[in-house]
């Protein structure tokens, strides 16, 4: 009995002791988060306040810095600052752009050429030069037909024609002579005048109607003196070709763009000449003449003084070599008709009208190539035309009040030579020593087209 009280009395105590250590356990538990409660919430305070002290003093210190920028020393001490930055930007931006405009320079007055065999590169120029004949050069066929020989082929004789034309004779091609093999021999011999290779020569002209091949014949001469850096190209302006020619070549060199250029009038119409018509069979002879161009190193020693030219296509049909068919409006069958049969026609001229046009338009194209170079007629040392008719050059010279020994002539020699005929006329005027330095020479082109041309040089 009093082991089972003593049971239940420690159990009842042990119970009792477990509900107070629960209790207690409890407490010590909320006092813990009450604790850390406490603690968090005096860090985040801390951090606040933390935070706003260092916001404080960050606004305390920009007001101060606004206040010392404010001052008339900082002021211009910035000012200073921005002023020694702009001029340094200035100072770079200058010199690169002086920088850029040498290197301009340098291009505009160096010319590089990129030859190959037939090509030419160049930088752009655009200083302006004078112009300047340094060299001249002639070439004929080795066979030629006196007025007596034409006698033989029609009714003529050889005072019939020295009376009308003023021709004793013309030259020929024959065997392998050629329009080109006659532009080359002229060109080197004009070129060693010149004291100019032939690798120098930026530009070739050849002003010529009647081509070795149809799309002409200044590449092959190209190829044929060695040029290999020129362009090459033809110009067909008929007998008034050399002129406009010359014209074309010293502009080239003017603008800049050439120091060496090759000028040749060409020409082999007997090919085109119908030997059985008087009216033109008496008139023309083959052959070639070249003068070379060169730069000088002042404008105002440019040998062209003055130049005038024109062409009036609605007179066209005075003087032409049509292909075949075209004159009477023909229409080929069949392609290939047209591929054997189509050629040129002869040379058909209406030598009247050619006269009187001739005869009219020498001295006035003359005449306004001296209105623009402001000078009189009589200034005039040397008058070299178109080798066309003895009759024309007399009207010429006499309609500009030019004596015999001022007129220059070879029609006697070489007939009517085309676009040959006043280079051929200039050589041997130059080659005899009758045209001299500071010379005064006049030059006139007339014929199909109809074009006429003139030009003044100083030489």
């Amino acid at each position: 009995m009093q082991m089972c009280a003593l049971l239940w009395i420690n159990a009842s105590r042990t119970s009792t002791e477990r509900e107070g250590e629960r209790e207690r356990s409890l407490l010590r538990l909320r006092g813990r988060e009450e604790a850390g409660k406490r603690d968090e919430s005096s860090s985040s305070a801390e951090s606040f306040r933390n935070s706003f002290k260092s916001a404080l003093r960050a606004r305390i210190e920009w007001r101060s810095f606004i206040h010392h920028m404010s001052s008339p020393s900082t002021t211009m001490m910035r000012v200073s600052w921005r002023r020694a930055i702009v001029g340094s930007v200035e100072n770079t931006t200058t010199n690169n752009r002086r920088a850029r405009q040498h290197e301009k320079t340098k291009r505009k007055t160096t010319t590089t050429r990129h030859a190959t065999k037939c090509q030419t590169s160049q930088t752009a120029s655009f200083s302006p030069k004078g112009a300047k004949i340094s060299g001249v050069g002639k070439a004929l066929p080795k066979k030629f037909i006196t007025n007596d020989d034409l006698a033989k082929l029609v009714e003529t004789n050889d005072e019939w024609i020295r009376t009308r034309t003023g021709i004793g004779k013309r030259h020929v091609i024959s065997g392998d002579e050629t329009l080109t093999s006659l532009a080359e021999e002229a060109s080197l011999e004009a070129l060693k005048m010149a004291n100019v290779n032939p690798e120098d020569i930026d530009l070739i002209i050849v002003a010529t109607s009647s081509p070795d091949d149809l799309f002409g014949s200044a590449c092959l001469l190209q190829s044929a003196i060695g040029a290999k850096g020129a362009l090459a190209y033809d110009l067909t302006a008929a007998c008034s070709g050399f002129v406009v020619g010359l014209v074309n070549g010293m502009h080239y060199i003017r603008g800049g763009g050439y120091e060496n250029v090759l000028v040749v009038g060409a020409d082999v119409l007997s090919r085109y000449v119908d030997w059985r018509d008087r009216g033109t069979c008496i008139l023309f002879g083959d052959g070639c003449g070249a003068v070379v161009l060169t730069a000088t190193s002042k404008v105002e020693e440019c040998s062209l003084l003055g130049f005038d030219m024109h062409s009036d296509g609605s007179q066209n049909h005075h003087l032409t070599a049509k292909v075949c068919g075209a004159k009477a409006g023909k229409v080929w069958q069949s392609d290939s008709e047209a591929g054997e049969l189509t050629s040129y026609d002869n040379i058909g001229m209406n030598g009247q009208d050619v006269f009187k046009f001739a005869v009219r338009a020498v001295p006035m194209t003359i005449k306004e190539s001296l209105k623009n170079a402001n000078m009189q007629p009589e200034e005039i040392d040397h008058l070299v035309l178109h080798q066309a008719n003895q009759r024309i050059i007399d009207a010429a010279a006499q309609r500009l009040g030019l004596g015999d020994d001022k007129v220059v002539s070879n029609i006697a020699e070489y007939g009517n030579t085309s676009a040959a005929s006043v280079p051929l006329a200039l050589c041997e005027a130059v080659e005899s020593g009758n045209v001299k330095r500071g010379d005064v020479v006049a030059m006139a082109g007339f014929g199909a087209g109809l074009t006429w041309a003139s030009c003044l040089l100083k030489w």
